[in-house]
């Protein structure tokens, strides 16, 4: 049997970019965060706080100018602010920012899809949900799903059956 790196599919090259994406934060514009999902687990709690309040207070202190990218330890942080709430995403040296910003848009759209123009509320009255999308995009600290109706399709069913059974 002949093995050769051109015989693994592609699917295969990306299993070893696992673990890229080591936090994804929504934060309002006072600095409280509001959804939190780590993906790095050598981070104690303590330690997640203290890298929490450090990141948002440098993105926060940013100027609208200024570029979306920052370093902050051993991370990239990619955010950007949508009306109320900002997406801040920690990466490893190795992914690519632009790429994390359509990530961020795309996870935004799908937001927007299913709350209908999402905003801080529907985060803190709708957590369940809103980590229920984060985690079907982003798996291990990879991107694993970015079409929207794929990702809301199980919350809408589920919202249906539980109106039925109501009825």
């Amino acid at each position: 049997f002949f093995f050769s790196p051109f015989f693994f599919p592609p699917s295969a090259w990306l299993a070893t970019s696992a673990m890229a994406m080591k936090f994804v934060l929504l934060v309002n514009k006072q600095g409280q965060t509001r959804l939190a999902r780590y993906t790095d687990e050598s981070l104690s709690v303590d330690e997640r706080r203290a890298l929490e309040g450090e990141v948002v207070r440098k993105c926060l202190a940013r100027p609208e100018s200024s570029c979306s990218f920052l370093p902050h330890r051993d991370y990239k942080v990619v955010y950007r602010r949508y009306a109320s709430l900002f997406f801040l995403v920690g990466i490893d040296d190795s992914e690519n920012e632009l790429a994390t910003l359509e990530l961020i848009h795309a996870l935004v759209e799908t937001l927007d899809k299913y709350f209908g123009n999402v905003c801080e509320l529907d985060i803190m009255f709708h957590i369940e949900k809103a980590h229920y999308v984060i985690d079907e995009m982003i798996m291990d600290g990879a991107v694993y799903e970015t079409n929207r109706t794929n990702v809301v399709s199980p919350l809408q069913a589920l919202e249906a059956q539980i109106a039925q059974e109501r009825a």
